[in-house]
C-alpha cells in the first residue's frame, strides 16, 4: 500500500480524491495518509472524510514520510516551490492542473523530476475521460487531420494566474487530439474571452476560452476535421471526472512510468503561456472586467502566498516575488 500526502485541499478535487482512494476504491493499493493544513474547518472535514490522522503546517515536513506527494493547490504559480523538493529528493509528484503557470516553472518542474529519477505526472482531468477516448477514436477514422478546435470556458482574470486555471483543460485536450510543439501562436479577443491559433506539423489548432458568465459557462467541445469526415463532441464532467485520472497516477507508482510524456505536459502549458503573455500586454478597451478590480486580485493573491502554510518562509518569498513579477510589477531578472 502506497502512502501519499497531499497539498492544497482548498481544492474541490482534493475531496474527490481523497473520497476515492481512502472511502471508494478498495482496489487501488493507494490511501491519503497526510494532510497540509489549510483553513482549520476545511481540513478537519478532509480529514475525517479519509479518515487521516496526519496533519502538518507546511509541505516540507512530509518529506521522507510519505511515497508520493499529490498538489493541488488551485493556483498554478504555486506548484513549482511545492513540487520541486519532492521531486528532486525521488519522490513521485502528481500535480493537479495546470502543471505551473509559466513555462519556466513548468521546465524547472520537469528538470527535477529528471534529476531525482522521480515520475511526475500533470494533465487537465478531461485527458482521461471516456468521452475524450471516445472522440480520439472517431478522430482516427475520419482520414488525415486538416484542423483541430477546443472550445470551453476560462476566465482571464481568475486570481488563481488567470488563463492557465481553467485554460489548461483547453490546452491539454488540444494536445492529446494533436500532439507537438505549437507553432506561430496568434492571440485574438472576444467580447468576452480569447481565440488562440497556432499549427502542429502544418495543422491548424484553435483554442476558444470563453469567460463564463455568472454561474453558467460553455460546455467543453471538441472538434477534429479529416478528409473524410468530421469528429465533433461535448466533453461534460460529470460525477467521478477526477477517478480516471486517480487511476492513471496510481498506475504511474506501481510502474514508474509517467502516464503523460514530458513533452505533452509542456506544450498547453507553452501554449497558455505565450496567450498570457499578450493578456498581460493587452489595452484597457479589452480588458475583460474591471482593471483595478483584476490588478487588486492579482496582487491579493501574490501576497496570500506570503502567508501559505503549504509553504516554507523561503518558498514563500520566491512564490510572491514570482507572482508580481507575471504581473510586471517588478523585474524578475534581465530580460534576454
Amino acid at each position: 500500500m502506497k502512502s501519499v500526502g497531499i497539498v492544497g485541499i482548498e481544492n474541490s478535487h482534493a475531496t474527490e480524491i481523497v473520497r476515492f482512494l481512502n472511502v471508494e476504491a478498495p482496489d487501488v493499493p493507494v490511501r491519503i495518509t497526510a494532510l497540509v493544513a489549510g483553513e482549520p474547518e476545511r481540513t478537519r472535514e478532509l480529514a475525517a472524510l479519509g479518515g487521516i490522522e496526519r496533519v502538518v503546517d507546511e509541505a516540507g515536513a512530509l518529506l521522507g514520510t510519505v511515497d508520493a506527494l499529490i498538489v493541488t493547490a488551485r493556483d498554478g504559480a504555486d506548484h513549482r516551490a511545492i513540487a520541486v523538493p519532492f521531486l528532486e529528493a525521488g519522490v513521485p509528484v502528481w500535480v493537479d492542473k495546470p502543471l505551473a503557470a509559466a513555462v519556466a516553472d513548468a521546465d524547472a518542474i520537469l528538470a527535477a523530476a529528471q534529476g531525482g529519477q522521480a515520475p511526475v505526472t500533470s494533465s487537465s482531468t478531461l485527458r482521461w475521460l471516456a468521452d475524450t477516448a471516445e472522440l480520439v477514436a472517431e478522430a482516427g477514422r475520419i482520414g488525415e487531420v486538416q484542423a483541430v478546435t477546443v472550445t470551453g470556458p476560462a476566465d482571464p482574470d481568475s486570481p488563481y494566474s488567470g488563463i492557465f486555471f481553467y485554460g489548461i483543460h483547453i490546452a491539454d485536450l488540444a494536445q492529446v487530439l494533436r500532439r507537438g510543439i505549437a507553432e506561430d501562436v496568434e492571440v485574438q479577443f472576444l467580447p468576452a474571452g480569447v481565440v488562440a491559433r497556432y499549427r502542429v506539423d502544418g495543422v491548424p489548432v484553435t483554442l476558444e476560452f470563453v469567460r463564463p458568465d455568472g454561474d453558467r459557462q460553455v460546455p467543453f467541445r471538441a472538434t477534429v476535421v479529416g478528409r473524410r469526415g468530421i469528429a465533433s463532441r461535448e466533453i461534460p464532467i460529470g460525477p467521478g471526472y477526477v477517478q480516471p485520472g486517480v487511476r492513471a497516477f496510481a498506475r504511474m507508482l506501481e510502474t514508474g512510468e509517467p502516464p503523460v510524456p514530458a513533452s505533452e505536459m509542456r506544450a498547453p502549458i507553452a501554449v497558455l503561456d505565450q496567450i498570457a503573455e499578450v493578456l498581460a500586454s493587452r489595452c484597457p478597451g479589452h480588458s475583460f472586467g474591471d482593471p483595478g478590480r483584476h490588478a487588486v486580485d492579482r496582487f491579493r493573491s501574490a501576497a496570500c502566498r506570503l502567508r501559505s502554510p503549504k509553504l516554507c518562509p523561503a518558498e514563500r518569498v520566491q512564490a510572491f516575488v514570482r507572482s508580481c513579477a507575471s504581473m510586471r510589477m517588478m523585474p524578475l531578472g534581465p530580460r534576454r
